[in-house]
């Protein structure tokens, strides 16, 4: 693919120009390529010649995880032949779906997490603790790899957890910055306060954060974000939002006002119930189109996930849309005794009380055939005025309580951390 990374920062009315060029090349790819979209387009007896513009994706159907996961092998584009690697969804919200990669595919996934990384301000001079694993069939390991490289910033591939090999590695190698899940700053925290480590005289000034909210959609610290900075208040701590479907990512720049869309690789559409476009300022589920994509394009894909989006440009100088953090996951939507709730929301809550060590938020169908919510709480306080505070905070947050479960804390980590999961797992939808 050409490269150009300068189209961020072109005027609106450019962006989109071009934007429709290369939907126009995607379209006629897929309907050359794609067994799926070939069928699409005739039962909807689409003529893709009239598909010119990104009002004009309206005229499509969009395109759903059960459509992966009922026709996954219709989507491929290529021979087998062409296939260079191959890697799974996390299953989250069903059956993982497999993603084949060409070696173009990877040259691009390289090239989408140099422009991950230099917006969050990462540059050749930099050295990357990789703290996710880059195996288990993750994409996202190899491409944060992979983009480490096309910046030509150094790596070191430590993979996920063990406390005490990550800062054996930073003592070692002296990395600038890490990428993990945040949660897991709070344990590095606690192992180095634990074995008279100086973690805020450390190395590390930068950590890129993966599958977990840093901020609100607002903009604020969640509790999470709040308890590492004041912590480790020299650490910038900057977001990146991607899916394996994407193949694509969103991360913050300096100013930290949502994650920047890069227009060259992937068009975005922000649709409600009906599959209409949502106005700014309204919760809208990300729908995206990926370009450039050759063994697997999505054409009007539905992630899932509900966040906000804003298109003022940034005091960055990028003129692209910006995302929120997600809301949450459309799937995942709870209502609660009239209350409409996210499992972020129940997280944040959870965070911020003390003496609770970790959680698993389940939600599972009463008899009355209706949501309702019980949360396993990891502590060493176990007793009915501590159960009594945790329902009064949500009460007073949320105008509603779930049900309280006490066990231990080593049996909640175990639950969090099922052999084969590459990140934790707070929530159980047993509906």
């Amino acid at each position: 693919m050409k490269k150009q990374s300068d189209i961020q920062f072109k005027s609106p009315a450019e962006i989109k120009a071009f934007q429709e060029g290369e939907m126009r090349k995607t379209i006629q790819y897929l309907a050359e390529h794609s067994a799926f979209y070939r069928r699409m387009f005739a039962d909807n007896r689409i003529d893709i010649s009239k598909i010119r513009t990104i009002e004009d994706l309206q005229c499509l159907p969009v395109t759903t995880k059960a459509d992966l996961q009922l026709h996954n092998e219709e989507f491929i584009c290529v021979d087998k032949s062409q296939i260079i690697d191959y890697v799974t969804t996390s299953g989250t919200m069903g059956n993982p779906v497999t993603f084949a990669l060409t070696n173009n595919d990877l040259d691009r996934l390289a090239y989408n997490e140099y422009l991950s990384f230099t917006t969050a301000g990462l540059t050749r001079d930099d050295i990357m603790q990789e703290m996710v694993t880059i195996d288990r069939r993750f994409m996202a390991g190899l491409a944060y790899f992979l983009g480490c490289r096309e910046v030509g910033m150094g790596v070191s591939r430590v993979g996920n957890g063990i406390p005490e090999l990550q800062w054996d590695t930073i003592n070692r190698i002296k990395p600038t910055c890490c990428i993990c899940v945040p949660s897991f700053l709070i344990k590095l925290i606690d192992f180095a306060e634990k074995n008279g480590i100086d973690y805020r005289a450390s190395s590390l000034r930068k950590c890129v954060c993966i599958g977990e909210a840093l901020r609100t959609p607002e903009g604020s610290y969640t509790t999470l974000g709040q308890k590492i900075m004041a912590r480790w208040p020299e650490l910038k701590l900057h977001t990146t939002y991607a899916s394996t479907e994407m193949q694509a990512s969103f991360t913050d720049c300096e100013h930290y006002c949502g994650g920047h869309v890069q227009p060259e690789l992937i068009i975005v559409e922000f649709l409600d119930e009906n599959n209409r476009p949502v106005a700014e300022g309204e919760p809208g589920e990300v729908t995206i189109t990926s370009l450039g994509v050759e063994g697997m394009p999505l054409l009007r894909f539905k992630t899932g996930d509900v966040c906000y989006h804003y298109n003022e440009p940034c005091r960055c100088g990028r003129q692209t849309t910006r995302l929120s953090s997600i809301i949450g996951r459309k799937g995942q939507m709870i209502k609660y005794k009239g209350t409409t709730l996210y499992p972020p929301a129940l997280f944040d809550i959870l965070d911020d009380i003390q003496d609770i060590d970790n959680y698993i938020v389940e939600v599972y169908t009463n008899d009355l055939g209706t949501d309702d919510i019980k949360v396993r709480i990891g502590t060493h306080r176990a007793d009915e005025a501590f159960a009594k505070k945790i329902k009064d905070v949500f009460r007073s947050k949320v105008r509603v309580a779930p049900s309280i479960s006490f066990e231990s804390p080593e049996y909640i980590h175990k639950l969090q951390y099922p052999e084969m999961s590459r990140k934790p797992v707070k929530f159980m939808d047993l509906r």
